[in-house]
């Protein structure tokens, strides 16, 4: 039995930088049980940096939470026809939430030195990742807003890319897993990315995309988590405990 804590916190200035790449080389990095999700018959990588604000167990005030910013390499899949996000490696600069979310979510997160500075118009983020033993993996833009707001299509490529509801993640005994996220819909600009210096890429097993991003920012939404669920086969009997129990942490 895994054990896992539903979480509350604000995104802010995010970048999604989104590069298309053929289906097949994303597939061989998936567990079998997971399957690309394309859209133009291309899968996509997306470098996405941003801040979490107030990051805290769901429930308790903004007061207690953490500041914390991230960057994170992630793609877009199905797990029985369900559509979400699988993390490929997520960035942040504090051993405690690193080691938090590795044990209690089962996520791939680094611990890395980061700098990221608001200047009005413009986030200036940098990554350098130091966990010991993997790859380093460094990233260095700057990024903003470059046109007029809107909101995402249901349908179109900038829905594809941002409005996921749902990570998947595999568990200790090798079982999918999943937690739902839920916030109200992005607002989206088109982006102006600098990029100084990406190896994400290469940390995690992939040639440096030839493609052009797509690229959007957002000034962010407020953001609640379930526990991390276990994918069963019993039609879905963990899922609705672990529901019943989500509805009683408020």
């Amino acid at each position: 039995m895994e054990f896992s804590i539903p979480l509350a916190f604000e995104w802010r200035h995010l970048l999604f930088a989104n590069w298309p790449i053929d289906p097949d080389r994303l597939d061989a990095h998936l567990p079998d049980a997971l399957s690309v999700q394309t859209y133009d018959g291309a899968g996509w990588l997306t470098v996405v940096p941003f801040v979490n604000v107030d990051t805290r167990p769901r429930g308790l005030p903004e007061r207690v939470g953490i500041d914390l910013p991230e960057l994170n390499l992630r793609t877009y899949v199905t797990h029985e026809g369900e559509p979400g996000v699988y993390f490929f490696s997520l960035d942040a600069p504090s051993v405690a939430a690193v080691l938090g979310a590795r044990l209690l979510h089962r996520l791939p997160y680094y611990y890395a030195r980061m700098n990221c500075r608001w200047t009005g118009d413009e986030m200036a983020f940098s990554n350098r990742r130091l966990h010991p033993g993997d790859r380093p993996a460094h990233f260095e833009a700057s990024y903003g807003p470059d046109g007029e707001p809107f909101t995402p299509e249901p349908g179109g490529r900038a829905a594809f890319l941002t409005e996921r509801r749902r990570l998947y993640t595999e568990g200790m005994d090798g079982a999918v897993r999943h937690t739902d996220v839920a916030h109200e819909p992005w607002t989206l600009y088109p982006a102006t990315m600098g990029v100084a210096e990406n190896t994400l890429f290469e940390a995690n097993g992939f040639d440096h995309p030839e493609a052009d991003p797509v690229c959007y920012y957002s000034p962010g939404v407020d953001v609640v988590t379930t526990r991390s669920k276990r994918r069963d086969r019993n039609g879905g009997l963990t899922d609705r405990l672990a529901a019943v129990r989500d509805r009683f942490d408020g």
